[in-house]
């Protein structure tokens, strides 16, 4: 049954208003959304929380341990670590933000073109796709990072490219549900512009799937730069990055084991509250899985 603008857009308010309220209901998914939140603020905040610039040295604190003036001690040149990981945060953030857009972007351009008009055009997104999944996607961004070379950029582009296979299948099987409902092919036999079509009838309706996909794939997008940065193909020294920090520790973590150890916390910390996010978006939105 068709509904009309005022009355569609009071369902919409609707729908949001109720997810916000089993957001606040739910602890751990609150929890999890106000450490997202924390980590966001830091990264954006850096300059102004962080003690030290990341790049000033102590020479007489090299390897320190946690202690008063440095909360988690020094690395191998006597940079303060608590001042690199804040700044690590704007790396890793980043990467994930910008590449999960990226790969966001071409996942629901294509999997909307595939699951609209399908025939061939179905059958060259999917194949496309179906090449991506039979390669690791960490080992496929590794020598996608070798054909570009290290960088920030480098990373975004190479991230991009290699997460929007699973992006555009799910839209493709969205988009093939809504386009058999009764109001969208009402639309299409009135003659309705395929581009509006899809933009305004069909992906809106895909919005919540979108919201959790992005919020899921987001630490995977963080743990793959890690293991870049780890591997010298990430951000480059001295830029400070949770997994060349990692890397760098990885000498000394029998003399000082929390140089290593912090690093890998925020990474556990970050990773760990956007997962549980994202499942907690995914039970809230899913109506098949509301309570």
């Amino acid at each position: 049954m068709a509904h009309s603008p005022e009355v569609a857009r009071v369902m919409e308010y609707s729908y949001w208003r109720y997810a916000l309220r089993k957001v606040l209901e739910r602890r751990v998914t609150l929890l999890c959304l106000v450490t997202v939140i924390v980590i966001i603020l830091a990264a954006v905040l850096a300059p102004v929380i962080s003690p030290y610039d990341p790049s000033r040295q102590h020479w007489d604190d090299m390897l320190a341990g946690p202690r008063p003036g440095f909360l988690l001690g020094t690395d191998e040149l006597g940079r303060d670590i608590l001042t690199r990981i804040i700044f690590g945060s704007r790396i890793s953030l980043g990467v994930g933000f910008v590449s999960v857009a990226i790969s966001t972007v071409l996942g629901v351009t294509l999997g909307s073109l595939a699951g609209f008009y399908g025939g061939r055009v179905d059958a060259i997104v999917m194949r496309i796709t179906d090449i991506l999944f039979a390669f690791p996607s960490l080992l496929f961004a590794i020598a996608i990072m070798f054909a570009l070379g290290p960088g920030i950029m480098n990373v975004f582009i190479a991230l991009g490219i290699v997460g929007w296979a699973g992006t555009a299948r799910l839209i493709r099987g969205l988009v093939l549900q809504w386009r058999e409902m009764p109001f969208v092919e009402a639309t299409i036999a009135a003659g309705g512009n395929d581009s509006r079509i899809i933009w305004r009838h069909i992906l809106p309706n895909c919005l919540p799937a979108i919201i959790v996909l992005v919020t899921l794939y987001i630490p995977d997008a963080i743990m793959a730069e890690a293991s870049l940065s780890f591997l010298g193909l990430g951000a480059q020294p001295p830029t400070p990055s949770w997994g060349s920090m990692i890397y760098e520790a990885r000498r000394y973590i029998r003399q000082v084991p929390t140089y290593s150890l912090f690093p890998g916390l925020a990474i556990m910390v970050t990773v760990l509250a956007f997962n549980l996010l994202g499942d907690g978006l995914r039970d809230i939105l899913d109506p098949k899985l509301r309570t």
